[in-house]
């Protein structure tokens, strides 16, 4: 991470401009001061205690040293939508897991980034700022060293990253556009199944906006902007309207037009950790949702052209 000292820092330490301009963690200034050539001035190491001059050129490191070792590296399609020296937004493919659990130590995103990294000789860390189901299709956003995980997971809390996703329902909501706002909890039965709950039942305030896109033959296809981030959030809110996403067979029933629920992240938008600048990024419906939904919704399906420009309209 480079940062140009302007006319009114001069005179500050790099102490108060790691902590107050670049805002980094106790932890990491920790972490610098150990490395070498951890904090630079002008192609020279400095200490924290040095005083900055208007026209100077601070550097720091952010990259990772060593690699998680516990994440194997797994040659995998996955698609990258998008990537910098501090992000990379993978495309990730239905029944791609997100990171390794039980069963499934090979075949995630983090097991393919791992070897994307490991190829151009890069250490890798999996930092991931958001997750998406097994069976979830797109965008994913994930941090690529400790600065950035720790300015993006500050973006999310204030609810500066905007995520959309297109789904295909079985069912048309009785109102075309508006908040789904409920309580949301783990199931008795179940460590997997959320429900509904009012509050003071010991759920979780969950708010989804959306918006009906197009209707026929009983199904809809709708742009959804999940406010908060709970489990299953989206799938939950939809049956709940009586309109379970097509092919949830945890929430609604198999279908014989999709071998998964119909769920896509079709887009993101986050304030780079830099520099603070918008950046946006989109995908297409996958090939899988895009069939199903040509069979149902025929010539009232919007055009991939049409449907990326409606991601720039609040649903």
């Amino acid at each position: 991470m480079e940062y140009q000292v302007n006319k009114t820092r001069d005179g500050v330490t790099v102490l108060e401009v790691l902590r107050g301009e670049l805002k980094l963690s106790r932890g990491h200034l920790k972490h610098l001061k150990f490395m070498e050539n951890g904090i630079v001035v002008n192609g020279k190491p400095v200490t924290v205690r040095y005083i900055l001059r208007e026209g100077d050129r601070l550097v720091v490191a952010t990259e990772d040293t060593t690699p998680h070792e516990k994440i194997l590296p797994v040659s995998l399609p996955l698609p990258v939508a998008y990537e910098d020296e501090d992000v990379v937004v993978p495309d990730k493919p239905a029944n791609m897991p997100t990171h390794p659990s039980h069963n499934h130590y090979d075949d995630t995103v983090a097991n393919a980034l791992a070897f994307r990294y490991e190829r151009l000789g890069i250490p890798f860390v999996f930092r991931p700022v958001n997750r998406l189901d097994r069976n979830t299709s797109g965008l994913l956003l994930i941090a690529r060293n400790r600065v950035a995980a720790s300015a993006l997971f500050r973006a999310m809390q204030k609810g500066e990253i905007r995520k959309r996703y297109l789904a295909i329902l079985c069912g048309v909501p009785q109102e075309t556009e508006g908040l789904i706002d409920t309580y949301m909890r783990r199931t008795a039965e179940s460590i997997i199944v959320r429900e509904n709950c009012r509050e003071g039942e010991g759920g979780d305030r969950a708010l989804t906006r959306y918006r009906v896109l197009c209707q026929k033959n009983g199904h809809a296809l709708v742009l959804a902007s999940p406010l908060t981030g709970r489990t299953h959030q989206l799938r939950v809110h939809f049956a709940g309207l009586g309109c379970p996403i097509l092919g949830d067979d945890l929430y609604g029933t198999p279908s014989d037009r999709i071998e998964r629920h119909a769920l896509h992240s079709c887009a993101l938008s986050f304030p780079a950790p830099t520099d603070g600048k918008r950046i946006e990024v989109s995908s297409p419906l996958p090939q899988d949702m895009e069939a199903a939904a040509r069979q149902l919704f025929g010539e009232t399906l919007p055009s991939t052209q049409t449907l990326l420009e409606l991601l720039n309209k609040n649903p």
